[in-house]
């Protein structure tokens, strides 16, 4: 019997010793166990240690991550390697685990291990990576191409990435075709050349203006951002759909006319549209000298086909107070997409009915003096 009872005692000590030991107190917890994430993005969790036992529990923490991940386990703003919890209270630590940029696309698991006097407590944790990681350099757009006139200025709208684990200063450049011009905006501020941290990506403005005489067709504009170590580049595509062009004169070329003081003129004008697009709403206006006047016959011309030409007649009405000599009247003109200016010089010459008189005056004066001599010439 006693032998027995020996027997029992040692089995429930030796029970005691195997088992008590996989028993803890301390548990792990945070309300978010399963995160999904993009390539280089660092996931923080807010843990909290729990000590459900009687007595203080001092706890060392350790992680198994996959190859090239990292994670910081800290409190208070200080990064720590062991915790000491209170009976039947908690502690909060913040956990940081880095995802790196160059890894597959995927979800993986891992647990945050703590270690006490009486066990381990474990926190299962899942990370879903959304995408494909790269270790280089973006340069990527939603909308890379465009279409307009040749007048026009494309901008584009682009966002420059890098995700490399080093800081990046990217120079910027373009390969766009002769003559044409391309400037980068960041923040408001025309730019050559960025910096970004990593992982870290930065909105550019791609300002694209084409040379004057570009013709209509389409052109391929390369951009790129480039380092000493890391590059990217993305090609834009403008589409010139046509140039304007507007030309203002006469029919025999001559910008120059006469008019008498108070009166009129007609000169007959013509538009001709230069370009390789349909002109629209083309307005006539005129500058004159003072008390002068230009009477357009159609002030307006809906439209002008391309390599058409329009007259249009104007009528100048010249000043009563005018004195012989040239001036100026400048005509414009204008459509939505194109402008052109003539100026004409108006020579006011004297009224026939002035020479008359004056004729008369002389073969008066002349008589006169006749007159006087036969009459008085012989005394």
């Amino acid at each position: 019997m006693w032998k027995k009872a020996c027997r029992l005692l040692i089995i429930l000590a030796l029970g005691g010793t195997f088992f008590g030991g996989a028993v803890t107190e301390a548990a792990l917890y945070t309300p978010y166990t399963g995160i999904s994430v993009t390539p280089g993005e660092v996931v923080e969790y807010s843990v909290e240690v729990i000590n459900n036992g009687s007595s203080i529990q001092n706890a060392t923490f350790e992680m198994d991550l996959p190859e090239n991940w990292s994670y910081t386990l800290t409190a208070n703003g200080r990064e720590i390697q062991e915790l000491s919890v209170k009976p039947n209270e908690s502690q909060e630590v913040n956990l940081e685990v880095e995802v790196p940029l160059e890894i597959e696309k995927g979800t993986y698991e891992f647990e945050l291990v703590a270690r006490e006097s009486d066990g381990v407590s474990t926190l299962p944790l899942t990370v879903t990576v959304t995408e494909q990681g790269t270790f280089a350099t973006e340069l990527t757009t939603e909308q890379p191409n465009m279409e307009g006139n040749a007048d026009s200025t494309f901008e584009f709208q682009a966002e420059l990435r890098n995700r490399t684990a080093d800081n990046q200063h990217y120079a910027l450049s373009s390969g766009a075709p002769r003559g044409w011009d391309v400037q980068f905006t960041s923040d408001g501020d025309n730019v050559t050349s960025v910096t970004l941290d990593p992982n870290t990506s930065k909105e550019l403005e791609v300002n694209v203006t084409p040379p004057e005489n570009v013709k209509a067709g389409t052109y391929t504009i390369p951009v790129k951002a480039a380092t000493t170590s890391t590059s990217a580049e993305q090609e834009f595509e403008v589409v010139i759909s046509g140039t304007y062009g507007l030309e203002l004169s006469t029919p025999n070329g001559v910008l120059s006319t006469d008019v008498t003081a108070g009166g009129e003129k007609t000169v007959q004008l013509l538009l001709t549209n230069t370009g390789t697009d349909t002109l629209s709403d083309v307005q006539l206006t005129a500058s004159t000298p003072s008390d002068w006047e230009v009477e357009f016959e159609n002030s307006t011309v809906n439209a002008i086909e391309p390599e058409d030409s329009v007259t249009v007649n104007a009528t100048i009405k010249a000043s009563e107070n005018a004195i012989a000599g040239d001036y100026m009247i400048g005509i414009t003109a204008e459509a939505p997409e194109a402008t052109s200016e003539a100026d004409f010089r108006v020579t006011v010459k004297t009224s026939m009915w002035w020479g008359f008189i004056g004729v008369i005056i002389i073969v008066g004066v002349i008589a006169g003096i006749y007159y006087l001599f036969r009459t008085y010439g012989r005394r």
